[in-house]
């Protein structure tokens, strides 16, 4: 029994190994004090490569929050490194390694993260290997992947449980579903209201201070302008949504938007997929419990199918 473990053991380590060997990872930076991580698979010859945009809030570079550890991102980093495609994924300024390049939340505008995607895509320019660059948002990141390709230019976008939608939809939807007492209902549409209109509030009653405290209204005004659909429909590269059919924050109807908002925009979905790309069960208590579990896997399919995309639209001549 002894010999029978010890080797499954080293049959475990061999591709673990293995795998590993086929590609490699290291740290870099941009002036300013952003960092990131960049997988490049081995070899000498060329590769393709993803600028991968975390979601919303302090989710660092692996996908990950200070509430807990999912790994997602860092997950499909290494799928797409074990297929060959280079990637970057990137601390926004203020988190993780990124957070000697915090600014004061009132500075902030979705418009700042946008500028330092620029910048960590002509990073990616610059690598001897890589021929051509396609930017992978992942939920909110979705957003600012598709703002950087209308200023920058990319071959391709992977738009990863997208909203179609602007956020004022967003927050009215998620809002709608927490039974509020119905003046603080009515007090959010106020102030949603307003910073629709570009006017920030003072009187922000205490249950709605963490999601509209006077700090980060600034930022909600920059981020509340755009519509995804819209931005998407003013690009002109191939793209891929990618939607998981059991994601408790995104809904069929926004891939959709984003699918209907111009040619050349393919829509998949990954079966049992949540939002943070794992494969997730019926109930919502067991699909939250991955949102903190490291350990799952990454669903079946998905790098497949990004990587699958970025290899047939590279084949065709760079724009």
């Amino acid at each position: 029994m002894t010999r029978l473990v010890l080797a499954l053991m080293l049959l475990v380590a061999s591709a673990v190994t293995a795998n590993a060997a086929s590609w490699n990872e290291r740290e870099v930076s941009l002036e300013g004090g952003l960092s990131g991580t960049l997988v490049m698979p081995q070899g000498e010859g060329p590769v393709d490569a993803a600028l991968i945009l975390a979601g919303s809030g302090p989710t660092d570079r692996d996908g990950n929050f200070p509430s807990g550890q999912n790994n997602s991102l860092k997950l499909l980093a290494h799928a797409l490194g074990e297929r060959g495609i280079a990637s970057l994924r990137i601390d926004k300024r203020g988190v993780g390694g990124s957070i000697g390049a915090a600014r004061a939340e009132e500075e902030l505008r979705a418009e700042t993260y946008v500028e330092d995607a620029i910048r960590w895509l002509e990073l990616l320019e610059r690598e001897p290997r890589i021929r051509r660059v396609v930017a992978l948002g992942h939920s909110e990141g979705a957003l600012l992947a598709t703002l950087a390709a209308r200023r920058h230019e990319v071959s391709g976008l992977v738009l990863l449980t997208p909203s179609g939608r602007p956020a004022p939809a967003l927050i009215r939807e998620q809002l709608a579903g927490q039974s509020l007492p119905p003046e603080i209902t009515l007090r959010s549409e106020e102030i949603l209201q307003s910073l629709e209109r570009g006017e920030t509030v003072a009187d922000v009653p205490p249950q709605l201070d963490m999601l509209y405290r006077p700090s980060v209204q600034p930022y909600l005004i920059s981020w509340f302008k755009y519509d995804p659909a819209a931005e998407l429909a003013r690009t002109d590269v191939p793209v891929l949504v990618v939607q998981g059919t059991r994601d408790l924050q995104q809904r069929p109807a926004d891939g959709e938007k984003l699918a209907a908002a111009r040619e050349g925009v393919t829509l998949i979905a990954i079966e049992n997929m949540n939002h943070v790309l794992k494969v997730a069960p019926e109930d919502r208590a067991g699909n939250m419990a991955l949102y903190v579990d490291p350990h799952a896997e990454l669903a079946p399919g998905l790098a497949g199918a990004i990587a699958g995309f970025i290899g047939k639209m590279t084949e065709a001549p760079k724009p």
